[in-house]
């Protein structure tokens, strides 16, 4: 594994996300001087906060997987996860709406969930279900070191025993097609392949291997910090200034010092310099590069972008979970349209989180925070004119669309509302309008993704969604981790 040359005491994080702060967790606990730059007043960066009018929202990611992954950082230093983060595991994961108005709930234990799907689709579909779930274990053992959680220098790396096992496995062929020849009933094939929308890819198109986003959403368990999604990084960040780490709050970085092939210092919009004997870049790729001078990211093809809308209610669903998926009637069509056409949703299909069913403190007393995703074209890929109007439009048909299914009376219950749209997500500095960064087509996976070591300066390294793993959680807290073995060597 290439790793940075040279002294590396002094190493500058720019961007305080969970990719930054996972490394920095790491680096402090190899023993490395750390700087945190965050052009924010708080960490987070996806995972944001939106305070409004009593509510409290997550601006980012709202489902969670994978704790061991977030325990593996703050172990880093000598912590223990429970002593800073409390969370809640969701019984069920999700809950799922179909448009013939039968619904489905995601239950993290296989057994109990298989029991479900026999109530729902019958014993011949949990069969199957459960030949799923060991397949899809399978392809998480076979892939989580070999391919997931490690530092790739050239595609030659990709040459070990677990590769021909995949093969065999069949996990390069159609993710539809492997689900499917488990599943028979359309209702279990859409809850187990919708995933691929994360990788920015339709079901139909994405290999088989990110089964495994299927598996860690829906088998691996989801689970809910208190406080929101934000409190992740509050607690990150606050483990990490216990152990050393200067985070530095509404300091944003101008551009990188380089010097002999090598980055010397930050400087920041005010002038400052910030001398560093390494550099780890969290920003989107595009906006990492513009940090570094004559350095251009190559082209990529982007995922779909998402419009959210942010409410907090005086209306209450009891029939609702936290996460609720809305499924359409339309299937592929629904991911020809957002991906191949750069057109909305004509069938939308949905996802609502509840969150103040779970966790009270997000909204005053007797209330309730929605957060309500629809997947819509990047800026790239669609035509759409957010600022013209379109915003609130789309918003209110959103809105028309839960009313009828399910959410009677939604827009009388609306206290204060907030839209996010793709020119938002642009305006912080994201690719093309979009949260989920790099679509994982298999050009742009594993060794062929962005490297997280830059080419030609020997001591910057890249953490985040745009490079090696990709995209979620999971996978951005691992970028953290490998981005600082670029630099401990570990």
């Amino acid at each position: 594994m290439r790793t940075v040359p040279g002294r590396t005491d002094h190493v500058v994080v720019v961007g305080a996300g969970l990719g930054g702060l996972a490394c920095a967790l790491h680096l402090a606990g190899a023993g490395r001087r750390v700087t945190v730059l965050e052009r924010e007043d708080v960490p987070g960066g996806r995972a944001g906060r939106l305070d409004r009018d009593g509510y409290t929202f997550d601006t980012g990611p709202t489902v969670l997987t994978m704790p061991d992954l977030i325990a593996e950082a703050f172990a880093a230093v000598g912590e223990e996860l429970a002593d800073w983060l409390d969370l809640t595991p969701l019984d069920p994961a999700y809950r799922a709406w179909f448009a013939d108005g039968s619904k489905l709930d995601v239950i993290a234990e296989p057994e109990r969930m298989a029991e479900e799907i026999t109530q729902v689709c019958g014993p011949r579909e949990a069969d199957g279900y459960r030949r799923f779930v060991d397949y899809a274990r399978r392809l998480w053992e076979l892939e989580r070191h070999d391919f997931i959680e490690r530092n790739f220098d050239s595609p030659r790396d990709l040459l070990t025993a677990n590769l021909l096992r995949l093969v065999t496995a069949g996990a390069f062929g159609r993710l539809q097609n492997r689900i499917d020849s488990f599943l028979s009933d359309d209702r279990t094939r859409r809850v187990f392949s919708f995933q691929a929308m994360y990788a920015g890819l339709s079901p139909h198109k994405a290999l088989a291997v990110y089964t495994v986003i299927a598996y860690l959403d829906s088998v691996a368990g989801v689970y809910h910090p208190r406080g929101g999604m934000h409190a992740l990084p509050r607690a990150m960040a606050a483990a990490a200034e216990k152990h050393g780490v200067r985070m530095r709050y509404g300091t944003q970085a101008l551009r990188v010092e380089t010097s002999g092939g090598r980055a010397t210092a930050v400087i920041t919009t005010d002038g400052e310099r910030v001398p560093a004997d390494a550099v780890v870049l969290n920003p989107d790729t595009a906006a990492a590069h513009a940090l570094l001078p004559g350095s251009k990211p190559r082209r990529l093809r982007h995922s779909p972008s998402c419009v959210v809308v942010h409410v907090g209610s005086d209306a209450e669903y009891t029939e609702a979970g936290h996460h609720n998926i809305h499924f359409g009637r339309e299937w592929r069509r629904t991911f020809d349209e957002v991906i191949s056409k750069g057109e909305l949703m004509s069938d939308p299909s949905l996802l609502v989180t509840n969150p103040s069913r779970t966790d009270p403190s997000v909204a005053p007393a007797g209330r309730h925070t929605y957060y309500v995703l629809a997947p819509v074209p990047n800026l790239t890929a669609g035509d759409q004119d957010w600022r013209g109007g379109l915003a609130d439009r789309y918003a209110d048909e959103l809105v028309d669309v839960l009313e009828a299914r399910g959410y009677p009376g939604f827009k009388a219950g609306v206290q204060t509302r907030t839209v996010v749209t793709p020119a938002d997500w642009a305006e912080l500095g994201m690719d093309a309008g979009t949260p989920f960064a790099a679509a994982h087509t298999l050009t742009q996976s594993g060794p062929f993704r962005p490297r997280n070591l830059h080419p030609a300066l020997s001591n910057v390294v890249f953490t985040g969604s745009g490079t090696t793993p990709g995209v979620g959680v999971p996978m951005v807290l691992i970028s953290g981790k490998l981005a600082a073995a670029r630099i401990t060597g570990r």
